[in-house]
């Protein structure tokens, strides 16, 4: 029947009917705008395997997300290719995850925000000069939105911390969860200068509580690291077969918990409940300068910044230069010289430990100095005059005793969440035909 043969009360009816559909519409779209910003800067292909794992989670979970921007801030071979390997991968696999939801972003976009970022360690100055993936965070944080963009660092600071030198007004517009433990060891240098010079970034410092994703004491036996791979994975589409290749299959994934986190739980309460874990608001960051060698008798929190300091001649060379090593756990660090006859090199445990160390250097004054350390929990520890004062948005690994696992941190308020979103992630594997 025409429009114009409707009565005046059933044209009235249609009218407000179309309305409202199209106010549905307005809303659903607004709906998808709040979607969460995120952007990863990965050390993918690096030293560690796991983050292919979280790579294949976040894709599987691509359609939740605004996805701004994938950077590769490596310590060790990683480089931007890697992204593109897992993408292609996604590729292969996105007639499957199409079929359940229409929200899964075009490899092509996801292609286009991948960038090459910081390759090297930043010297002790903790930035060097900007790279395609810091110039992309800065660009990503500029973008008008009324929601902040989340920088999910799984590997080092170095492309944030030159990002936050070249622009430091983007801190109004992000906010930063990163993976530290190890990683805060390989980047000690940036975190120095952010936590010195940007202390009121609104930081999610997770040095341990992360762990809680793969520790799985009290886990069902079908979730359990080893288990879910045969049960969930196996057979199951290009990036199912992909898993296997990388601890042959074993659920690692430690930087998975900073996606999680944005996943499920209230985002602007770290100190709340949520697959990501749960923080503490802390107002310094542990740090010890020593004037010259240690022995067991200097204690350390675990995760702290240690900064050694030594006397040797006056060079005529820039501040920055390297000068020296010093060798800790079979791993070397490089030591710089800061000006004036002084000399420095930072380092961060990963752990409690008793830690020795060993300096090598063509510079008489510099070479064999020896010396030792115990690191020890919690974090931050007790207080030091040479600790960093950060801001009320800087959150740490919560202290209480019943929430460690073994000697991890806060590792229990991921690890309480695990059945429910290593189940939810079961759920999306059987969208993949075997």
């Amino acid at each position: 029947m025409s429009f114009k043969y409707l009565t005046k009360k059933s044209r009235l009816c249609l009218i407000t009917i179309v309305a409202s559909l199209s106010l549905i519409q307005c809303g659903n779209s607004e709906e998808k705008k709040l979607k969460p910003r995120i952007l990863i800067s990965s050390d993918i292909g690096g030293t560690d395997p796991d983050d292919f794992q979280s790579m294949i989670h976040l894709l599987m979970y691509a359609d939740l997300f605004q996805i701004e921007g994938l950077v590769s801030s490596p310590y060790g071979p990683g480089r931007k290719k890697d992204f593109l390997d897992m993408i292609d991968l996604y590729e292969q696999d996105l007639n499957m995850l199409t079929e359940h939801s229409d929200d899964f972003p075009q490899p092509y976009s996801l292609r286009d925000v991948c960038k090459q970022g910081a390759i090297s360690g930043a010297p002790y100055k903790g930035f060097s000069t900007a790279t395609k993936g810091s110039d992309w965070i800065i660009k990503s944080a500029k973008t008008p939105s009324d929601q902040p963009l989340w920088v999910l660092v799984w590997g080092g600071l170095e492309d944030i911390a030159q990002a936050l030198h070249d622009a430091p007004e983007i801190k109004e517009n992000i906010r930063v969860y990163w993976i530290g433990g190890p990683n805060k060891k390989w980047s000690v240098n940036a975190y120095a200068y952010i936590a010195e010079n940007h202390p009121d970034l609104y930081m999610i410092e997770a040095n341990a509580t992360y762990r809680g994703w793969f520790m799985d004491p009290d886990s069902p036996k079908n979730i359990k690291s080893k288990a879910y791979y045969d049960n969930f994975i196996q057979g199951r589409g290009a990036m199912g077969e992909n898993f296997k290749n990388h601890y042959e299959g074993e659920i690692k994934m430690g930087d998975t918990p900073s996606l999680a986190y944005v996943m499920n739980g209230d985002v602007n309460d770290p100190t709340s409940e949520s697959w990501g874990g749960s923080f503490t608001s802390i107002n310094r960051s542990s740090r010890h300068i020593f004037e010259g060698n240690t022995t067991t008798n200097d204690t350390v929190s675990a995760y702290a910044v240690l900064e050694w300091r030594f006397k040797g001649p006056e060079l005529d060379i820039p501040q920055d230069s390297t000068c020296f090593t010093m060798e800790i756990s079979n791993q070397i660090w490089p030591g710089y010289y800061l000006g004036n006859g002084e000399y420095g090199v930072r380092y961060s445990s990963k752990k409690p430990e008793t830690g020795s160390y060993t300096t090598k250097s063509s510079i008489a004054e510099l070479d064999g100095q020896t010396g030792q350390y115990v690191s020890t929990n919690p974090w931050p520890g007790k207080p030091s005059p040479d600790d960093y004062s950060v801001g009320p948005n800087w959150y740490g690994d919560k202290t209480e005793l019943e929430l460690y696992i073994d000697e991890q941190q806060g590792a229990k308020t991921v690890a309480n969440h695990r059945q429910a979103f290593l189940m939810d992630w079961a759920k999306r594997w059987e969208w993949f035909t075997k």
